[in-house]
């Protein structure tokens, strides 16, 4: 089954002060700083719960040199993550104001309040009062427990023709409709939720009014993964889709858990991931994200990788 998201993975040009907001103005943990094993030139920061499970993941590439994201169809529009109520939200507007974060107001979500904001770079985000969530907020973060960020609630695909996407999703992938309306703009959106429902399930599949290809770059999606729960499961679920016509890449080991790579139909990339092994592969919970961490693979280049990175420090400071 796949049970929900395990991770949406965006670019950043400035990997210091990326850190600085997901750590000292979200509060969320670094529980993994590491690089692309794509290219060892950027870092690949992995920002989570107090041990960075599955669903709670919000990761970074380093791309100083690419272009700014280009919103449109094939994209990611946003980014949606589960805090515990609406005065929690009260409490992140009043944060949001306070540091100077592009925020809107509150407002009603298909029935749960939610609050829109972008991060430095202009990455879409929104926080959404769920009941439930994947994980448990680090007790370390500057953000107080009872009102921090438990996970992943969703996210938001573009596309320019619905029925391709929405059938692979159902037909292939096992998801649920749940819902289908016109927004405030005009745009269709269908909902879709895997596994039980709930936090850390939703994908919404929205056709904008004014219909132009999207292109990642810094401040947008670079893919969004799925949950599964082994690599028996995970092999599975690459032959369904590839039965179904779906290119898909090798499996993949990434250390830290496998992946299989595919294009949905409107032409996100997205992922089917396994839940282990976890961050906890190579450094103890308690000690997570404070240095680079290596995967066995190109540890004897780790001289090399890390004279060609950027300094970090070990965490975000709150403004």
């Amino acid at each position: 089954m796949i049970s929900g998201l395990h991770h949406v993975t965006a670019i950043t040009g400035r990997p210091a002060d990326n850190l600085a907001f997901y750590t000292g103005v979200l509060g969320l943990r670094l529980v993994k700083k590491t690089v692309n094993q794509d290219d060892v030139t950027a870092y690949h920061l992995f920002y989570g719960d107090e041990a960075g499970r599955p669903g709670t993941e919000v990761t970074f590439f380093s791309w100083p040199d690419a272009p700014r994201n280009r919103p449109g169809t094939g994209s990611v529009a946003r980014i949606s993550l589960a805090v515990p109520g609406a005065e929690a939200l009260a409490w992140w507007r009043d944060r949001f104001a306070r540091l100077g974060v592009q925020h809107g107001e509150i407002m009603d979500r298909r029935g749960h309040p939610a609050l829109r904001c972008a991060d430095p770079e202009g990455q879409r985000l929104e926080l959404v009062a769920v009941a439930g969530g994947t994980g448990t907020p680090w007790a370390g973060s500057p953000v107080p427990v009872e009102v921090g960020i438990r996970g992943l609630h969703g996210v938001t695909v573009e596309v320019a023709t619905p029925g391709p996407t929405i059938a692979l999703m159902t037909a292939v992938l096992g998801f649920r409709q749940t819902d289908a309306f016109t927004d405030d703009a005009g745009a269709a959106v269908t909902v879709l939720e895997g596994g039980t429902g709930g936090a850390g399930t939703e994908v919404a599949v929205i056709v904008p009014t004014a219909v132009r290809p999207g292109h990642p770059g810094i401040g947008g999606v670079h893919h969004v993964a799925f949950r599964t729960a082994d690599d028996a499961a995970q092999r599975t679920w690459q032959q369904r889709l590839r039965g179904a016509g779906v290119a898909t890449s090798p499996i993949v080991d990434r250390y830290y858990f496998k992946s299989v790579y595919f294009h949905e139909p409107g032409g996100t990339l997205l992922e089917i991931a396994t839940d282990g092994p976890g961050f906890a592969a190579d450094e103890p919970a308690e000690h997570l994200g404070e240095r680079l961490a290596l995967p066995p693979f190109l540890e004897p280049e780790r001289a090399q990788i890390e004279a060609g990175l950027p300094p970090l420090p070990t965490t975000g400071a709150d403004r």
